[in-house]
């Protein structure tokens, strides 16, 4: 185009795509082309900044509307070309409809939406399930005559519990991105509300990086933390020793930590004399599907378990630190 938006040359792919012939196109005004489809406010600005030596433009979005069908979605690129002093300046405007692409995009889009609506929906419901289960077995304990099946039934229950804490926290995030440590956070709250009558007596604190990791390996994470903290409060204060269970998550290059440490009464003496209840075989499954590695070390008084993985680039890998 001239300086004054005449078209002083358009390419056969512009004049087929818009049905447009040479012959009514050469010397007219862009503005007046076709059926005063490009006759749009937005366009004269952009090309009057253009021409004016003001402005470039570069891959910009403008909706055409067509009368009696669906507008078109075009990426404009346009620019100011000066030449020798004799030679008039010209505007060079290309045109890319990318109606097609959009329309495609929109619906990708729409069905990813969709498609985390509907896996919030479950996860919900889920944790409404569990709730209810949880509860039935806690009634259950209440009623049993047995010491031993009543221990058993509570165990489930506060499984059970967590469990459903692990689905509602899921249904509350993004899906697929789980910030760690407030995960983790409400999820040991919900355990000592089910299995700490003193709060002023057992506490149980959360720490660690701001990682946020993958909604399958959360939910692994989640179920190690639940037992080995349920572990600690079963077995580290009796008799109503006062105590602090840790819970920690730390992120490296090379992999990551998760520590549950407490200063409750240590080790058995004769560790190897007490038969790996159900509790010790979900941890060392999940912590072989996470890669990791299972440390136990006796503090004296306490106990730290730490659960590592120290390899790079496996699955259940860090995906974000902030």
């Amino acid at each position: 185009m001239d300086e004054q938006f005449n078209v002083v040359a358009a390419s056969e792919s512009f004049l087929q795509e818009f049905g447009l012939r040479n012959d009514a196109v050469r010397g007219r005004s862009i503005f007046a082309l076709g059926a005063g489809e490009w006759n749009l406010p937005r366009l004269r600005s952009l090309l009057s900044a253009v021409g004016s030596g003001d402005a470039e433009v570069a891959d910009y979005q403008l909706e055409m509307p067509i009368e009696g069908a669906a507008s078109r979605s075009l990426r404009l690129n346009a620019e100011r070309l000066a030449f020798a002093d004799a030679m008039p300046a010209r505007l060079l405007l290309t045109v890319v409809d990318v109606t097609a692409p959009n329309a495609t995009q929109r619906k990708m889009d729409e069905l990813v939406r969709q498609k985390e609506v509907l896996l919030q929906e479950v996860q919900h419901r889920v944790a409404n399930s569990l709730q209810i289960i949880a509860s039935v077995l806690l009634q259950s304990a209440r009623k049993v005559d047995s010491v031993e099946s009543r221990a058993h039934l509570t165990e489930a229950h506060n499984r059970v519990l967590s469990v459903a804490e692990v689905q509602r926290q899921l249904s509350l995030t993004q899906v697929g991105d789980v910030a760690l440590k407030p995960y983790l956070t409400q999820l040991c709250r919900s355990i000592g509300a089910s299995m700490i009558a003193d709060h002023d007596q057992l506490r149980i604190e959360v720490s660690g990086d701001g990682s946020v990791v993958d909604a399958e390996v959360s939910v692994s994470i989640g179920l190690i933390v639940t037992e080995l903290v349920i572990n600690a409060l079963k077995h580290a204060f009796p008799k109503g020793r006062k105590g602090l269970v840790t819970v920690d998550y730390q992120s490296r290059p090379e992999g990551w930590d998760l520590t549950i440490s407490d200063d409750g009464v240590g080790m058995p003496k004769n560790p190897g004399s007490a038969e790996p209840g159900l509790g010790t075989a979900i941890v060392k499954a999940l912590a072989s599907q996470l890669a990791a590695e299972i440390d136990v070390e006796n503090l004296a008084p306490g106990t730290r378990i730490s659960v590592v993985n120290r390899k790079s680039g496996v699955e259940p890998a860090l995906l974000q630190a902030v």
